[in-house]
């Protein structure tokens, strides 16, 4: 009864949300939305005129260089203000998502050290982290290729008809490329604490799978250590039970903040690529629950339904982390021991992102269309290879996928000014693929555990048993 009452509250959160940005955009932030919209023409025609001006020495070229940083400084103000007018909102979810940060490297942490602890050898360990990691990758694979074959398919950039920009104009996202060093040193840590206090989950899993280890090769002394952490995670796991209390009122002011800044017309503006990307999106969790279904047989179901608080909640907070300690819980009621799920789900929120792993070709190729660019099969297989091992290094970074994306297209000679395009629209976005990546994950360790003979019936609902 209470799961059901909470995502009640969550749906009703979001009904509201929307109905409270619509009214609060229309009577409070529409001026300075004018504001700023103004501006950006000014801006953008002031850059056109720069841009053919041939003596940079000129008093003219001066002048228009001078009404440039005027019209952005008007445009940083307007947007420190329409900040200020909404902080009311985002406070709320900020304030959870905060909570949730608090829980989840310690929880990550002590869940971890006790599932390797008890499975044991290192063998074991081995064994299910090679079945783990074939199904990241064939997941991987799938969301990106299927994301490559569907934007090909809908081609939603062919509308825009962008003429290609000027090379001295940027987004301002610092993007990531492709470097092994920086792979390198963000998989392991140089310091656990540091890894703690940074919420580098990657990190965390890195120095668990070691203690974990240890700590089952030293025998019985081992014992307190597991019992000790054990108690700690179902201390946490009880915080995480009044944390989830919150979660209304933080998809109340995460959406409200959404459509109070944007808009309700930045979804007709764009309504044809969110239309695609979202159906693409319920594409790949058709898939993802067909190939749950295979391993999982009808069982499949219950656990979608279990995880469906889960889901609303990385919806509406726009990240797959906030969903992390109630998508554990969740999946040891439905059978999975806690040896396997602290495991696999650790390692899935590093490895598994399959929604922005689609998001990221979808939105790759789709600026590519925009400015008319042909990319041949061969160079859409390579962006994938590229975008596969450089999505890998960067959990935790905000918005993340942007700054992948922002890295990978420059390698194409895609212009990153284009990301421009996708900034307005992004936390749309980042509602589906963060419900997604929560959805892939869980399923990840059913399967890992079906396939470990380690799920038990203890899940089934009531109408099953």
């Amino acid at each position: 009864m209470q799961k059901s009452k909470l995502t009640l509250y969550i749906f009703i959160a979001l009904v509201l949300g929307v109905i409270a940005g619509y009214t609060y955009n229309a009577t409070v932030i529409n001026n300075i939305n004018t504001t700023i919209s103004a501006a950006e023409v000014k801006i953008k025609t002031l850059d056109e005129q720069i841009a053919v001006s041939a003596d940079t020495t000129a008093i003219s070229f001066k002048t228009l260089k001078k009404e440039r940083a005027a019209q952005a400084t008007v445009r940083k103000d307007a947007d420190k203000a329409r900040e200020d007018k909404l902080e009311i909102f985002t406070i709320l979810s900020d304030v959870f998502l905060r909570l949730i940060k608090m829980i989840v490297a310690p929880l990550v942490f002590t869940t971890l050290v006790v599932g390797v602890a008890k499975v044991g050898d290192i063998k074991a360990v081995g064994r299910i982290g090679g079945k783990t990691l074939l199904w990241f990758l064939s997941a991987t694979l799938v969301s990106l290729l299927l994301g490559m074959m569907l934007v090909n398919f809908f081609r939603p950039g062919e509308a825009m008809h962008l003429p290609l920009p000027d090379s001295h104009l940027s987004t301002g996202i610092q993007k990531t490329a492709l470097s092994l060093r920086d792979f390198i040193s963000h998989v392991f840590p140089r310091s656990f604490v540091e890894s703690m206090a940074n919420n580098e989950i990657l990190q965390i899993v890195v120095f668990a799978l070691f203690f974990g280890v240890a700590t089952a090769a030293i025998g019985e002394k081992g014992d307190v250590v597991v019992k000790a952490l054990d108690a700690i995670a179902h201390v946490i796991l009880k915080i995480t039970g009044y944390v989830m209390q919150l979660a209304p009122l933080a998809v109340f002011g995460a959406i409200t903040a959404i459509i109070a800044k944007q808009g309700l017309g930045i979804l007709s503006t764009y309504a044809i690529f969110i239309g695609e990307f979202y159906f693409s999106l319920l594409l790949l969790w058709l898939v993802i629950v067909l190939a749950g279904f295979f391993v999982l047989k009808g069982r499949v179901f219950n656990l979608v339904s279990r995880i469906k608080d889960a889901i609303l909640i990385a919806f509406s907070t726009s990240t797959s982390e906030a969903a992390y300690p109630k998508v554990l819980l969740e999946l040891e009621r439905f059978g999975c021991k806690d040896k396997i799920v602290s495991f696999v789900l650790p390692l899935g929120y590093s490895f598994n992102l399959d929604g922005s792993m689609m998001y990221m070709t979808f939105a790759s190729l789709f600026l590519a269309q925009s400015y008319n660019i042909h990319l041949s099969f061969q160079h859409q297989l390579s962006m994938l290879l590229v975008l596969m091992l450089t999505s890998k290094g960067i959990a935790g970074v905000p918005r993340a996928s942007l700054v992948v994306i922002a890295g990978t297209v420059s390698m194409f000679n895609i212009p990153e000014a284009g990301l421009a395009l996708l900034i307005g629209i992004d936390p749309l976005l980042d509602m589906g693929r963060s419900a997604t990546n929560v959805l892939g994950n869980a399923m990840a360790t059913a399967v890992v555990s079906k396939w470990e003979g380690e799920l038990s019936n203890e899940g089934l609902s009531e109408g099953e048993k």
